[in-house]
């Protein structure tokens, strides 16, 4: 039942090339950063990555999309990522952008082993009918691959489109408390999209910020129970960084 490992980089060593991984995370809030600069030592690539973005260029996922590690992001939006925009404008990076909500619920969806649902988001838009561009051929201009058609169906007088449930291979979640069973508790907005993510692989790597002596953590305020969790580590180094500054003058 002990799940801790002691280093982040002994967890992440089997995730093979050409994985595919969820990473947990908003802008640069609740990132798995110790897990992430793992996966930059060990060179794993060919990685499919489903994030809500992709961090900064020089930090967060963006330092495994400098170093070419990942081949195609699932997401919501590009983010202050200018890496994320010039590999995908000039064909060195797949990039399947997905609604927001929609790809918290095809996550949620994914764990709870639902295969698909329906969602008006998107409906009537290049989302539902195709078209949209998934990769640039190399030097960018040309789109060599573009979004299929959704199906689609009326309930009610509105129309809705099937979005297909995410599965990952492994899931990198970041969470404030942890004990060596798996129990997780997520600190305010880091919360984000890692609870959903820790149930929607088929080996989730839990990185916390401490880890408890199991019964410290009160059964009512744990987030993700440990049955959803394979390994723990404890994080180091973590910078916190903002990924957008804004003062006044």
């Amino acid at each position: 039942m002990n799940k801790v490992i002691g280093s982040a980089r002994e967890a992440c060593a089997d995730i093979p090339n050409g994985a595919t991984i969820l990473a947990g995370g908003f802008g640069l809030c609740g990132i798995p950063e110790t897990c992430i600069r793992a996966l930059r030592e060990l060179g794993t690539s060919g990685l499919t990555v489903v994030s809500n973005n992709c961090g900064v260029d020089d930090f967060g996922l963006g330092i495994l999309l400098r170093n070419k590690q990942i081949v195609k992001m699932i997401s919501s939006y590009v983010g202050e990522n200018k890496e994320f925009e010039r590999q995908y404008l000039t064909g060195e990076l797949e990039v399947e952008l997905t609604p927001q909500g929609t790809l918290a619920e095809r996550l949620r969806a994914g764990g709870a082993g639902i295969p698909a649902f329906y969602t008006p988001t998107g409906a009537g838009t290049a989302i539902s009918d195709g078209g949209l561009p998934l990769k640039y051929a190399p030097g960018g201009g040309s789109v060599i691959k573009y979004s299929e058609k959704k199906e689609l169906r009326e309930f009610d007088g509105r129309t809705y489109v099937l979005e297909p449930a995410i599965v990952g291979d492994f899931a990198l979640v970041k969470a404030w408390k942890g004990d060596r069973y798996g129990n997780l508790v997520y600190r305010k907005t880091a919360a984000n999209f890692n609870p959903m993510m820790a149930t929607a692989a088929k080996v989730t790597i839990a990185e916390v910020e401490e880890i408890v002596e199991v019964g410290t953590l009160d059964p009512d305020h744990i987030h993700t129970p440990g049955i959803y969790v394979h390994r723990v580590v404890k994080g180091t180094g973590y910078e916190k960084r903002i990924e957008r500054r804004t003062v006044r003058k």
